[in-house]
């Protein structure tokens, strides 16, 4: 794996991932490009240093950091998460997060409607 960043925006997603569906994202400074199944998505997040995403439940997710710095409360653990680190929240569990730096992340969302396309 390389640490070569496309010429478009700065992110690790190459246009293969970029000309995929946009995500509807209630957030200023996240993007999100959107595979869908019949019963899951998968979502390359690109988040620039937004701050905090407040506490919030919803499906299962699975992710893993590709990029920067962020730290993640599940239910009532904060960890702090870098390059290669993965997570898992059990559906319906209270989480939150805070992005320190521009952070890229790959997260599996185990519904087919948590996410819709702009």
């Amino acid at each position: 794996m390389t640490d070569w960043k496309g010429p478009w925006d700065g992110t690790v997603y190459p246009e293969l991932i970029q000309t995929m569906p946009e995500v509807d994202v209630p957030f200023d400074g996240v993007r999100g490009w959107l595979l869908s199944s019949t019963d899951k998505q998968i979502v390359f997040f690109d988040i620039e240093p937004v701050g905090k995403v407040p506490p919030h439940a919803h499906c299962a997710q699975w992710g893993v950091v590709l990029e920067g710095e962020m730290s993640l409360t599940i239910g009532e653990e904060t960890k702090v998460y870098r390059k290669g680190d993965w997570y898992h929240i059990p559906a319906d569990v209270i989480h939150s997060a805070e992005f320190h730096s521009r952070v890229n992340v790959i997260d599996v969302f185990d519904a087919a409607d948590r996410w819709k396309a702009k």
